[in-house]
């Protein structure tokens, strides 16, 4: 933050009421079937959401710049035409049966903060720019975290708009067909700090009793593609003795995969997610299954040693039943730590205005951990209901959302720098 920052007085606090309001006018826009949000991104439902965040934006006084990518900048002037903004935000898109909070909070929050010092009649020396990036969930275009991760440098552009989705529709076409394809090159864009405010997706904040989640790392992730190959043959009349159970060794990893995630606690999971089994017949044995093998946790070196371990034993447990198993990693990325004074900013927020706060690491990607690389970065989490998420029975109040707002306001208007 800035040497001569000037902490926001207790008293600066964000509309709570505005700020629902907001939220639920937005999950108008493609309402699930079970109460919940289905506005997955570049629908005509995600292009009805941006259009409404942008008149939200300009209403404001804003002005709203689009990137290449279709990210979204809606920019609050400074007082300073030389400084860098300091950018704050989240994703507008959804699950296909997706919560009304999930992103959704970490845009609108932005937006409110900006309402609010528009109220107040308080200038910063930075500017501030409310951020919508495309496609966060990355459920109709893998991967997640997808336009972020253009702007930081992770992916090309030109890949980014050959993706497909389930259909064969390629993400370019999509971005261009619902008319959010902006002008300006995707990257560009310096940035004094990001803030990203969202629901942490957990249990952990509500059984705790905490109003906040100062986020110091993000975790990094292996996603460990396998495969076990026996032999299909007929589950009626092939001896026990004489199996090649493909669906066996599947069995065996998964265990192996909870008891090193186990050994490695606390701050590690390991899970077995998508599974294909061949040929997922009734009456056959698998002659084939694969699936990926989900490890994270925030600490570089034992996440290599959690990949270490597999790597090392789950070719013989296979080998003992009469399988092979050969494997790959097809996804990856390094655990991130936030950026301490950002951190710092949201740690002091928090306890100036009162609320109980607890460190925290994100269990999830976001497009801040992307962000990371290129500014300095820091997250804030609020609680949600029995920690569920991407489910339209997500949920949260009014209290927790209006909680992680103001420390989000106070957060960023401290990096901004108060004038006057």
């Amino acid at each position: 933050m800035p040497a001569d920052a000037i902490a926001p007085g207790v008293n600066l606090k964000i509309n709570g009421d505005r700020l629902w309001e907001t939220l639920m006018e937005m999950a108008k826009i493609g309402p699930g079937v079970a109460g919940g949000n289905n506005r997955q991104t570049l629908t005509d439902e995600d292009a009805e959401g941006r259009t409404l965040f942008q008149k939200w934006c300009e209403d404001a006084g804003c002005t709203m710049g689009v990137d290449t990518m279709g990210n979204m900048f809606a920019q609050r002037a400074g007082t300073d035409p030389d400084a860098l903004p300091v950018y704050v935000g989240s994703h507008l898109d959804t699950q296909p049966t997706g919560g009304k909070y999930d992103g959704i909070l970490g845009v609108l929050g932005g937006l409110e903060l900006i309402r609010t010092l528009n109220d107040l009649g308080i200038k910063t020396k930075h500017p501030i720019v409310a951020t919508n990036w495309t496609n966060e969930e990355g459920t109709r275009f893998a991967p997640a975290m997808l336009a972020s991760g253009v702007f930081t440098g992770r992916h090309t552009e030109d890949w980014a708009y050959d993706i497909e989705d389930a259909e064969g529709k390629k993400f370019g076409d999509e971005l261009k067909r619902i008319g959010w394809r902006g002008d300006e090159p995707v990257g560009e864009r310096k940035m004094h700090a990001f803030f990203e405010l969202h629901i942490e997706q957990g249990p952990i904040l509500e059984a705790e009793k905490k109003d906040i989640g100062v986020v110091t790392h993000g975790q990094g992730l292996r996603w460990i593609e396998c495969t076990v190959t026996g032999k299909d043959s007929h589950t009626g009349s092939t001896p026990m003795h004489m199996r090649k159970n493909a669906g066996r060794g599947l069995a065996l990893v998964t265990e192996l995969v909870h008891e090193i995630a186990m050994k490695n606690q606390p701050g590690a999971v390991g899970a077995i997610g998508h599974i294909d089994v061949y040929p997922n017949s009734r009456n056959v044995i698998p002659g084939k299954v694969v699936f990926t093998v989900d490890m994270r946790t925030h600490l570089l070196d034992k996440l290599e040693g959690m990949v270490d371990e597999f790597n090392a034993r789950a070719p013989g447990l296979c080998e003992g039943i009469g399988v092979d198993f050969k494997c790959e990693i097809v996804g990856q990325f390094n655990p991130p730590a936030f950026d301490e004074k950002c951190v710092g900013a949201v740690r002091d927020a928090a306890q100036r205005l009162g609320y109980s706060h607890m460190d925290i690491i994100s269990g999830a990607g976001h497009d801040a951990c992307w962000i990371n690389d290129v500014a300095p970065t820091a997250m804030i989490m609020c609680p949600c209901v029995d920690g569920l998420s991407h489910n339209e029975a997500e949920e949260i109040s009014k209290e927790w959302a209006t909680a992680g707002a103001d420390v989000l306001l106070h957060a960023v208007v401290e990096t901004a720098g108060i004038v006057g």
